[in-house]
């Protein structure tokens, strides 16, 4: 019985880097100029729509997520998909509360 070490070798240049670093410092940014106005109840939500792209860039490029098999993948998501279970269930139950009048 042969075992295959498949074991792939990604070089990320330095072009690559300094294109994901720029992107950071742009969606900081950004952040900062966003925090200046007042969506009313969306802030929450672009703030956490910057905040998840600079997230998926971080784990896509420091942390080679981007080369990664399908098995890694999963690994990577699922705590996500947790997070989503846990936030969505939150809101469902404070959306249908029902106001205790005394």
């Amino acid at each position: 019985m042969s075992t295959h070490d498949h074991t792939e070798e990604h070089h990320t240049g330095l072009r690559v880097y300094a294109a994901v670093c720029l992107a950071l410092f742009v969606l900081t940014a950004v952040t900062v100029y966003v925090a200046k106005f007042d969506f009313g109840d969306f802030n929450i939500v672009v703030a956490m729509v910057i905040a998840s792209i600079k997230a998926s860039i971080v784990a896509l490029y420091f942390m080679h997520l981007k080369f990664e098999d399908k098995l890694t993948w999963i690994y990577a998501l699922y705590p996500l998909f947790l997070l989503s279970l846990l936030i969505g269930f939150t809101l469902m139950e404070t959306f249908t509360r029902v106001p205790v009048i005394k």
